[in-house]
């Protein structure tokens, strides 16, 4: 199947419609499929009681080759719904994908991308298949009671001896299932803590803890899929034998009936095959039951998360290359937690002017940078750009304007291009070379092995903390924003380094760039116009920098001293 356009969140309700209308299309061939498996039990009762009885060889190559008519269609039938409902599968990852994605950046989790693959492995199953047919049983039973009510009723009383297993089934693997889930992801989610920070575990001895640490997730999670395994197996087999014991008790039955010439010989056999037909699904749910249970309760979690992924268009333009950024009574509770970040925080800057953020660690200088940046929602308030709340752009289109050094950089499995370009399909290499020389980076890259065409990855970067904040802070500026957020940006840097920073910074005010810096070390405040003091996220002072800091800081007069040791240029 050839490789499809990514579908966009918009489009993700109207197809959440489609994908019951493409699985009422399956269930329709359904219904000519199971009719269609009359044809065995229909043929078979002929050849009992009519080829055998007149011996006559031309109705037995006539039925025989209605038979193999009747058996070709039912072939394309049945392989047309297979391939639809593999493409329908497909589709529902392809439609899926985007909302899930945006789900993982937004709650840092990737149980959406886990739930889709469950979704789409069910719809490809055949326990998909035998949910499908499942509805058509009651044709194979009605053809049963045709041929005597005592067929019918033992038939009957088999599907509901079936229909309880499943359900036993149900109610005594379901907890395991999840608990079985739930303990491979944690390992998952340990491992891949392990190789994030392999180097800290390796030089601080931790490997033998941390390897516990993840074979305990694994072994709980093994523990609990042997007995998963278990009870599936006590069930299925309990269903195969229950429908083997049905199976001979039809034949038994029918063979009785047959000598009380209440049914003819043909419909012993036929009698079999439609019970069989009968039983089938129920039987292929039960042997199939942990993708059933896993797809079912995914389909669940994942309508959740889809419900809002149709969003409504944002037409707003983007405002200018220099805006005016006002903050007003903006109050944070980050997602899932209950204590307030930021509370009633007030501020403006003009194009051009520059904020520091200052305060103890834990004050909410971060939290007001990730709000700034979109990457948390307030609970109340706002936070505008020349007039226009933050709310109405898109975040994507937005974000391409918005220039964020992070205070933990980190760089992506790339080239330097390519995360300075911020992953773009078709970087400009002008622009790339532009940011990396207001880094200061330019030297410095062309150094590395191949250049810009170096690649790099946070597990084997070769490069030093400065170097990859160079890198960080040449990919908040790339293409030219007209909001820079800083936080902690000289963390990493040395003096040469500090001297790039306050550099950029003041070239991005000259350009009329609005600056917020979220700060610890007095060099990077240099260049604020205003400081904004914040305290258990809420605000303490707020005002020109000399003001504040003459107010609230001890060592104003080594700040104050502070830009001939950076070497301000």
């Amino acid at each position: 199947m050839a490789s499809p356009n990514p579908i966009t969140t918009s489009a993700c309700g109207l197809f959440q419609r489609q994908l019951y209308r493409w699985v009422g299309a399956a269930f329709f061939f359904s219904l000519f499929i199971n009719i269609l498996m009359l044809t065995s039990p229909v043929y078979m009762l002929q050849i009992y009681d009519r080829v055998l009885t007149s011996g006559s060889e031309e109705t037995l190559l006539s039925l025989t080759l209605i038979a193999c008519f009747l058996y070709s269609i039912l072939s394309v039938l049945d392989y047309v719904r297979f391939r639809v409902l593999v493409r329908v599968g497909s589709q529902f990852q392809i439609a899926s994908d985007a909302p899930a994605f945006q789900s993982v950046l937004r709650h840092q989790t990737s149980t959406g991308v886990v739930e889709i693959d469950a979704v789409r492995r069910l719809l490809a199953s055949p326990a998909m298949t035998a949910l499908l047919d499942l509805p058509w049983t009651p044709l194979f039973l009605g053809a049963l009671f045709l041929f005597h009510p005592w067929l019918g009723s033992l038939a009957l009383i088999g599907v509901f001896i079936l229909i309880g297993v499943a359900v036993l089934n149900q109610s005594a693997t379901r907890a395991l299932q999840k608990s079985s889930a739930a303990s491979f992801l944690e390992a998952e989610k340990t491992a891949l803590q392990a190789t994030n920070n392999s180097e800290t575990i390796i030089a601080l001895g931790m490997r033998p803890a941390s390897q516990v640490q993840w074979q305990r997730h694994r072994w709980a999670g093994l523990h609990h899929h042997v007995s998963l395994a278990d009870r599936l197996g006590i069930f299925g087999s309990l269903g195969k034998a229950t429908r083997l014991l049905i199976q001979s008790s039809m034949l038994g039955l029918g063979a009785y009936l047959a000598l009380k010439n209440e049914i003819s010989s043909g419909a012993i056999v036929a009698g079999s095959i439609l019970l069989g037909r009968a039983l089938a699904p129920i039987e292929q749910i039960i042997a199939g039951w942990t993708v059933v249970q896993t797809g079912v309760s995914a389909h669940k979690s994942l309508r959740a998360q889809l419900a809002g992924c149709e969003e409504d268009p944002r037409p707003t333009v983007l405002p200018s290359k220099q805006v005016t950024l006002d903050v007003q009574d903006l109050t944070v509770i980050p997602h899932g937690e209950t204590k307030v970040a930021l509370r009633l925080i007030n501020f403006s800057l003009a194009p051009g002017e520059a904020l520091g953020v200052i305060g103890a660690s834990g004050a909410g200088k971060t939290s007001l940078a990730r709000v700034l940046t979109g990457f948390w929602q307030p609970v109340s308030g706002n936070v505008r750009l020349d007039g226009v709340s933050l709310s109405q752009f898109d975040p994507d289109t937005l974000g391409t304007h918005i220039g964020y050094l992070p205070q933990s950089v980190h760089i992506f499995d790339g080239t330097v291009r390519e995360n300075i370009a911020r992953l773009s399909l078709e970087p400009s290499y002008q622009d790339v070379e532009k940011a990396a020389r207001a880094a200061d980076a330019h030297e410095m890259i062309l150094r590395l092995p191949q250049g810009y065409d170096t690649h790099i990855s946070m597990q084997n970067a070769r490069l030093s903390g400065g170097q990859i904040q160079r890198i960080g802070l040449a990919r908040a500026l790339y293409g030219d924003p007209f909001l820079l957020v800083l936080d902690e940006p000289n963390s990493n840097l040395d003096n040469d380094g500090s001297v790039a920073l306050n550099n950029a910074i003041k070239a991005a005010k000259e350009a009329g760039v609005t600056v917020l810096i979220m700060a610890h070390r007095p060099a990077a405040i240099q260049f604020c116009d205003k400081l904004l003091m914040l305290e258990h996220g809420i605000r303490k002072a707020y005002g020109p920098r000399d003001e504040v800091l003459r107010a609230t800081v001890l060592n104003h007069a080594e700040i104050q001293r502070g830009a001939a040791v950076a070497g301000v240029a």
